[in-house]
């Protein structure tokens, strides 16, 4: 079963002195987006961004890769399932934002992508549709500039 929250991860790489972020195409509609999806039964949102990394992308990360975020949303349900799955009176989930620096690797893109890119900041802000993408690349990029990415991964209620 759909587990009651989604996750955001941005995936990013350093190429010569710049900092690029990887985003992503849907194929459902045509919108630019970092990593997302929402957990399956007992899985944490740690195991979740592990598993839709791999699944989105074809990239395999180890969970001490990932770096959370300080940025959250809440989305409401209908967005992310179409119905009330978790009943008539949950009208919102949270969405946890992570970050992972990739190494140079081959993507190979599953059916919910028709497109990846590596863009800079700029471009990436120009291009991303939703103000949470925006502002967890915000903290991201604020993050990585100052040099304070450190690992921190909190309990979720």
């Amino acid at each position: 079963m759909r587990a009651p929250y989604q996750t955001l991860t941005i995936l990013y790489k350093e190429k010569d002195t710049k900092i690029l972020y990887g985003i992503f195409y849907r194929n459902s509609h045509p919108i630019w987006q970092f990593v997302s999806g929402g957990g399956e039964d007992n899985e944490t949102p740690l195991e979740t961004v592990v598993r839709e990394i791999m699944e989105e992308t074809s990239i395999i990360v180890d969970k001490e890769e990932v770096k959370q975020l300080d940025a959250k949303t809440s989305i409401p349900v209908v967005n992310i399932t179409g119905e009330y799955t978790w009943g008539p009176n949950v009208y919102v989930i949270p969405e946890y934002t992570f970050a992972v620096k990739i190494k140079d690797c081959d993507i190979k893109l599953s059916n919910e992508h028709k497109e990846y890119k590596w863009v800079e900041y700029d471009e990436a802000m120009e291009k991303l549709k939703y103000d949470s993408n925006k502002t967890a690349l915000w903290e991201l990029n604020e993050r990585l500039k100052r040099e304070n990415l450190e690992r921190k991964i909190i309990s979720w209620i």
